[in-house]
């Protein structure tokens, strides 16, 4: 899986959001705290307020907030409000894909794909990141020596 500056972004204002609580936080503070290009940032905010992931006011007491608590915002939600579905084979869901002859099978293989990646991402919350505290599986999964080899 591709994870595109866009998305890591997006993932991040969240979790800045998120700090900060029930505050409004402005968009220069949010480009300076994590290192991200302000008119990129402003792009990807207009994708999340699109998405009802967060919500904005304008003004001096103005900036971005979370639409949603951080706990029901998943890192699958985030990549979907920017990018799109989890798993596209040629810009089509994997469903929707139909080969012949050999390569037949092939339309399962993206299926699981699609499951796994769900797994992770649709049960790590933008709350779990903030915290620190992320679900137990990730762990046990980041714990096997393999995750970490390039291949």
């Amino acid at each position: 899986m591709h994870i595109s500056a866009k998305v890591d972004y997006a993932v991040r204002t969240l979790v800045e959001i998120a700090g900060a609580e029930s505050t409004p936080v402005k968009a220069e503070y949010l480009a300076t705290a994590q290192t991200i290009p302000h008119k990129f940032l402003e792009a990807v905010l207009g994708d999340l307020r699109r998405a009802g992931l967060v919500q904005s006011r304008r003004g001096p007491d103005g900036g971005y907030w979370l639409a949603r608590p951080a706990a029901e915002i998943a890192v699958a939600d985030v990549i979907r409000s920017v990018e799109g579905p989890l798993a596209s084979v040629r810009g089509e869901r994997p469903e929707e894909v139909e080969y012949d002859g050999p390569a037949k099978p092939l339309r399962d293989v993206w299926i699981a794909v699609r499951v796994n990646l769900r797994a992770v991402l649709e049960e790590v919350t933008v709350a779990d990141i903030a915290s620190g505290a992320l679900p137990d599986f990730v762990g046990r999964l980041t714990a096997d020596p393999e995750a970490w080899q390039r291949r």
